[in-house]
């Protein structure tokens, strides 16, 4: 009744959401890089970890009454892992960078955002006056548009890898984030876990000394099995965004349960972090072979014509039980299929898929 004409134009258009419970598929459109979300033994560690405590939920936010040992146990062990002087958990990803950017772009400072960025980071530009967007991974551009600023702090935002295009961060805009002196917001949700010889994420692939203008923002809900996000930063920035961070300030602090999760996932990561980097390299192999190209990470984009063709494709592929991504926009600029080569599924499945995938684009 209220919306039912906008409803009907998205509908005509192919842009038409709705949510779905899918079964009985071989899952090639989740984040689950690791297939940690289904590792029972992971459950089982997480449950005996909360129920030592007293409480098992948070109660509150993080500064009245909810930060839990546990929370306490994750931000130290998450930021000795990543080399950073200090952490801090967020109930999700979406509220870490919304937190990021509308606590640390103050007056009279500029912030720098790739034209990819996340849809979170998107919203939270709108909620601060001086932003300026540069060309996807360009350095140049970004070099350029920042040599003309005139802001008393610079703010760069990119990711680590880019959750539609499976870009890798150019290894420029680290070294241009240094020259100027500029606060660097990575977002790593699908890069840790995924890439770097410790499965760290941009920081540990590039090999790069972590410097006190980087922050770091990851998720749970990806390569770790869980759901939430965590913010590795300097003491000095932790301590800004307690104070200023609005989403940290005033949220329910996060998910205790899936704080300890995290926590017993990180250890098997860190445990058998050669042997789950080995078995995702050997996954990416068989796309050279299969589609003639070998991907950096594990998403994998397929462009379509059109949004029709992204959803018929991904039905088809649905009706011989195979879970594709089909996404389209605002998400993307165009249709694409995108694709996830996980743990979860054998590669001999995967084999399947990418013939599949390879007769349909022929």
């Amino acid at each position: 009744m209220f919306f039912e004409k906008e409803l009907n134009t998205l509908h005509k258009a192919n842009l038409y959401r709705n949510i779905e419970q899918f079964s009985d598929v071989k899952d090639f459109s989740s984040n689950d890089y690791l297939a940690l979300a289904s590792r029972k033994k992971s459950l089982k560690k997480a449950y005996k970890l909360v129920k030592k405590y007293k409480t098992f939920a948070p109660k509150a936010s993080l500064l009245v009454n909810g930060y839990h040992p546990i929370h306490k146990k994750f931000e130290k062990k998450i930021a000795k892992v990543n080399g950073f002087e200090s952490a801090l958990v967020v109930g999700s990803g979406f509220l870490a960078n919304i937190a990021l950017i509308e606590a640390l772009v103050r007056r009279g400072d500029e912030l720098f955002i790739d034209k990819e960025y996340h849809a979170s980071g998107v919203l939270a530009s709108k909620l601060i006056k001086n932003v300026t967007w540069f060309e996807h991974n360009c350095a140049k551009d970004l070099e350029k548009k920042i040599n003309l600023s005139k802001a008393k702090r610079k703010i760069i935002a990119i990711e680590g890898v880019y959750s539609m295009s499976g870009d890798l961060a150019n290894k420029e805009i680290f070294k241009i984030a240094n020259r100027f002196n500029a606060l660097l917001i990575v977002d790593e949700a699908h890069s840790s876990g995924t890439i770097g010889k410790n499965l760290l994420g941009i920081f540990d692939y590039y090999n790069l000394k972590i410097k006190p203008n980087y922050i770091k923002m990851g998720t749970l809900g990806k390569a770790y099995g869980s759901y939430g996000a965590y913010i590795l930063s300097s003491k000095e920035i932790k301590e800004f965004l307690i104070n200023r961070a609005k989403p940290i300030i005033y949220s329910t602090a996060p998910s205790v349960f899936d704080a300890a999760l995290a926590y017993i996932n990180l250890k098997y990561i860190q445990k058998n972090g050669k042997i789950l980097r080995n078995k995702l390299k050997k996954r990416n192999r068989l796309l050279k072979k299969y589609l003639g190209f070998e991907p950096n990470s594990q998403i994998v984009p397929i462009k379509q014509k059109s949004n029709k063709e992204a959803k018929l494709k991904q039905k088809e592929l649905l009706e011989l039980g195979f879970l594709v991504g089909a996404i389209r926009q605002p998400t993307v600029q165009k249709p694409i299929l995108r694709i996830i080569i996980r743990l979860g599924e054998s590669k001999k499945t995967l084999k399947r898929l990418l013939k599949l995938l390879g007769s349909k684009n022929d």
